[in-house]
């Protein structure tokens, strides 16, 4: 048997006279990818009742138009009901895994230079879990609260149109125009007392808002901060300043300009939007036991499912035309 050697050189940066150089890295990894969103921070966090998490929603008060003004001297009172309907939301689950090889952990160990990388990969493991729920709190396929088609959440975007409370605004109509006279419509309801609290797009879509603002009325939003260190611009309406909060995963169709593109947009009542839970809101590490090739395994799971409370009438979903 031939035996085969490899030259030093294939792995030395240098070689001299007194030198020998070999490849050395920064103990840091540069690490910018994208994890969680603030939708999911901004919106109620609650325990579920069960599977499915079920509540009750009163979409009126006791017979408004029935109730009136009789003769005192005769008076007849109509027997009035108020209105209340049941409804549930069906968990759903969320998981990763962790595989750790024995012999890969412990040459990292003897090497020294990376002795965070096992502690960062489980945390980023964790992360990915919370990336694929934000994504999905927007965009889960299910079609259905009452009986689920997929697997997936039942998007919060997929509630807000299946609530029927949809607008367009053409590619010549104004997008500032089309918000807050769609927010107005909102709070002028009479049959409930909608405030909406915030308008969610893609930065893409905020930024058109910012230009067209510029251009039209030479004005340049204002800002607020909504959470710690993130600050957004706000538009004044009649449910009062709007935050305008980028999100990414509202992804968007075509190329803005080109007369086909669709971005949407989503004025919320964010106290009406709920995540039920189970357990723990926040993901949960499981560790699992040495199997025969000793590789250290850890699952990440997630058990919950969000939903749109009163998606006929305190949220709008608003499609932009560009």
């Amino acid at each position: 048997m031939k035996a085969n050697f490899l030259d030093i050189h294939s792995t030395a940066d240098y070689i001299g006279p007194g030198a020998i150089e070999v490849p050395f890295y920064q103990t840091e990894i540069t690490d910018i990818v994208r994890r969680n969103s603030i939708f999911g921070q901004r919106i109620k966090q609650v325990p579920a009742t069960g599977h499915p998490s079920r509540y009750f929603e009163e979409t009126a008060i006791p017979n408004p138009g029935t109730a009136g003004f009789v003769n005192p001297r005769s008076i007849a009172a109509p027997v009035v009901t108020p209105t209340r309907i049941e409804r549930s939301v069906p968990l759903k689950a969320v998981v990763a895994q962790m595989n750790y090889n024995l012999f890969d952990m412990e040459l990292g160990t003897q090497q020294k230079q990376f002795a965070y990388l096992q502690a960062k990969d489980l945390v980023d493991t964790v992360q990915g879990v919370m990336v694929t729920h934000d994504v999905a709190l927007w965009n889960g396929n299910d079609t259905s609260l009452t009986t689920p088609t997929t697997l997936q959440y039942f998007g919060v975007a997929g509630q807000i149109a299946a609530g029927g409370n949809t607008t367009t605004i053409s590619t010549t109509s104004s997008i500032v125009d089309g918000l807050k006279s769609t927010v107005a419509q909102m709070v002028a309801s009479t049959g409930f007392a909608v405030r909406p609290t915030a308008i969610y797009a893609n930065p893409v879509l905020l930024d058109l808002i910012d230009r067209e603002m510029k251009t039209d009325f030479n004005v340049v939003l204002s800002t607020r901060e909504i959470e710690a260190g993130f600050t957004v611009k706000t538009l004044s309406t009649q449910a009062g300043d709007l935050p305008l909060i980028p999100d990414w995963s509202l992804a968007y169709t075509g190329t803005p300009g080109s007369g086909s593109a669709v971005l949407p947009a989503y004025i919320v009542t964010e106290d009406l939007i709920e995540y039920h839970w189970l357990s723990d809101p926040n993901p949960r590490v499981f560790q699992l036991g040495l199997p025969g090739t000793l590789a250290s395994q850890y699952v990440v799971v997630k058990f919950g499912a969000p939903v749109v409370k009163g998606a006929g009438y305190a949220h709008y979903q608003v499609l932009v035309d560009r």
